[in-house]
This record gives C-alpha cells, structure tokens and sequence, in this order.
C-alpha cells in the first residue's frame, strides 16, 4: 500500500497586510503558508490584507509550497466578505479560527460553495477551544471538504486558565485529543506555534515533542523557525535506512506473517509505517 503526502512540516502564518512579507515568502523554505487576514491584521487594514491574500493565492508565485488563507472567525464582521473573497481565489486551503461543532463545517462548507471555490479548495479548521477539542472527532467527521486540524494552542491555553510551561503539560490531553480525532478521520494535523523566537532551543524541542506525538508538523510565527521545524518533522537517515531493511526484509521473506530485522520481529504493521515513512521521504525530496 502506498500513500502520496503533501509535505506539511512548517506551516507560516505571514500577515496580509504586509506587502513586503509576501514578497518575501515566495522564497523561503517552508512547505505551506497562511495568509492572514486574523490575527496579525489590524481591523482598519483588513480589506486591503483581504485583496492582497487573494491576488497572493491566485497568482502562483509560491512555488510548490501550500498556500492558504486564513479568515476572520464566524460571528466577526469581515468573515463573509473574507470567506467569499478566498473561496473565489481559490487557495489550496481556507484556515478558520475558533471552528466549534460540526454544524459549523457544515456552514463553511456550503458558503465555500455557494461562493465557487473551485475543487482544490480544501478547508483547514483551527481546534483552539476547550468545546472544539471536546467535539473534535465530530468536527473531523463533518465533510469531506475538511482536509486538516490546525491546533490553535495559544487561545487554547488562554481558555484553559493555563501556563504556558516547557513540556506543553496542561494541553496535552488536548493535543492528543486532537490528534485521535484527526487521524480517525484521515485529515492531516498541525501543532501549534511557538511564541518565543529567540528561543530557539525551547521552539526545537517543542518541534521534537510534536514529531513524536504525530503531528505532520508546526504552524510558525517567523521564518527563523522554517529551518528547525523543517528538520524535525523530515525522516532522518538513519530512519529512512532502517525502513528501507524492513521493506527488503518483508519483501524477500519465504512466506509467513513475520520477518526479524536486527533481532527485531517485524510484522505488516511495520512494514506499514516504513512505506509511509519513505512516501514523506520521497514526498520532501520531490
């Protein structure tokens, strides 16, 4: 069985409202963008941040990197304009904060296609509340147009009353919630940022924990980070070697369900997760 992924191992978020930034982006190295029109965007600079994202997304000037609006939440004045605006740019993905219930996908989905977003148009919602991640696999589940689970960590804390701590304790259940939902639904998954960027042991390890949890990989802040996070969510050499001695193995096994590979029985679970593990490999080779 083999799979074909999109490589998603760093994620950034680049303000619209910054025409410079965009410009920028099309030369860095990170496998995906947001192009934001939330967060980072002032409320009078938002309808020139709409119109600069959109003629970024249209223009194919971003490579083979995945490119993404986000808009504004449901409930705030701009989302409409924001979501009709993107559906029509036709962006690989449209990102939407604070994403609820499944009746929410729902009504993002049929506004996506009231609006004409072509087929490519995927849509990727952000879990960052305590009844999202409560609701999450119903959330996951709602359309087939919900291609990823994006965690928004910080307002997750926030909501939480937690701390922000080394580790990610008091989020954890929420993460791993996440990503149970997310994987029981085949969507892609992708960890939160990391707020401090002049920490960069700190964003590394936190890279770390989130490659060994299973997320495909980070949503960034800054293109200072693309690096690490491009490094911690690739298969490592000796990774890729030793998936490639279990496919050898399997293959030329004499019958039989089970295999040994350096003292280690290797049965089709195994050899699973070793072609998915060479697919990501050839996929960021490619």
């Amino acid at each position: 069985m083999s799979e074909h992924f999109t490589p998603l191992r760093s994620v950034l978020y680049m303000p619209s409202s910054n025409a410079r930034a965009l410009e920028k982006a099309k030369e860095l190295n990170c496998d995906g963008l947001i192009l934001d029109l939330e967060d980072a965007v002032a409320p009078d600079d938002k309808p020139a941040a709409r119109e600069a994202a959109c003629a970024a997304a249209a223009s194919g000037d971003y490579g083979q990197k995945t490119v993404t609006i986000r808009v504004n939440s449901i409930g705030t004045p701009w989302h409409d304009d924001d979501l009709a605006a993107a559906a029509q740019a036709g962006p690989q993905a449209i990102v939407v904060p604070k994403v609820n219930s499944p009746a929410e996908v729902g009504q993002l989905v049929d506004a996506m296609e009231r609006a004409g977003a072509p087929d490519h148009t995927t849509l990727w919602a952000m879990v960052e509340t305590p009844v999202a991640i409560l609701d999450a696999l119903a959330i996951a589940r709602a359309s087939q147009r919900l291609s990823a689970l994006v965690l928004g960590t910080n307002d997750l804390v926030k909501e939480l009353y937690a701390q922000h701590v080394p580790g990610r304790g008091p989020i954890l259940t929420s993460l791993h919630t996440a990503l149970l939902a997310g994987r029981a639904a085949g969507l892609a998954v992708l960890d939160g940022v990391y707020n401090d960027v002049k920490d960069e042991e700190g964003f590394l390890q936190e890279c770390r924990q989130g490659r060994e949890m299973g997320f495909d990989g980070k949503t960034l802040i800054h293109p200072g980070q693309v690096a690490g996070a491009n490094g911690a969510f690739s298969p490592s050499k000796q990774e890729v070697a030793n998936a490639k001695e279990v496919l050898e193995a399997w293959e030329s096994r004499d019958g039989g369900g089970v295999v040994t590979v350096n003292g280690r029985m290797v049965e089709e679970l195994h050899v699973e997760t070793a072609r998915r593990l060479l697919s990501i490999h050839t996929a960021i080779a490619t």
